[in-house]
C-alpha cells in the first residue's frame, strides 16, 4: 500500500507570509510555494488547500528517508508547538524548489528565443 505524507509550513518571509506544501510520496520529496500576501488565517489556509492543492505545481523529486513511527498523540501536539516556534523550511524541501526553479528558469530560456524569432519575422 503506497503511502503519502504532506506537511505544509507557513512563515514570514519579507514582505509577504509564504507557505511551503510539502509532499512525500514512495520516499520521494516534491515541494511547491505558494504566496499568500498579508497574514492567512487558519480557515483562510483550509480553503486554499481545499480549492488549489491539486493545481499547485511541485517541484521535481528529491531522494528522502521516511520514517514510520507511530508517535503519542501528546507528544504529537508538543512537536506541533514547537515546530510553529520554528522559522524556516527543512533543506531537503529547499533543495526541491531549488530544482524547480532551475526546471523553470530553463524552459524560460528556451522560450526566449522562439519568441526574438517571432517578433522579428512579424517586424519584416
Amino acid at each position: 500500500m503506497d503511502k503519502v505524507n504532506g506537511k505544509l509550513t507557513v512563515f514570514f518571509e519579507e514582505p509577504f507570509w509564504v507557505g511551503i506544501f510539502e509532499r512525500i510520496e514512495d520516499g520521494k520529496l516534491s515541494a511547491a510555494k505558494v504566496t499568500f500576501g498579508a497574514e492567512p488565517k487558519d480557515c483562510e489556509v483550509q480553503e486554499y488547500i481545499q480549492k488549489w492543492y491539486f493545481s499547485l505545481k511541485f517541484s521535481p523529486v528529491v531522494e528522502t528517508v521516511v520514517k514510520d513511527i507511530k508517535r503519542n498523540p501528546k507528544r504529537m501536539q508538543r512537536e506541533a508547538k514547537k515546530q510553529m516556534l520554528e522559522i524556516g523550511i527543512g533543506t531537503k524541501s529547499q533543495q526541491a524548489l531549488k530544482l524547480q526553479q532551475e526546471q523553470n528558469k530553463q524552459e524560460r530560456k528556451e522560450k526566449k528565443p522562439q519568441e526574438k524569432r517571432g517578433r522579428r519575422a512579424a517586424n519584416v
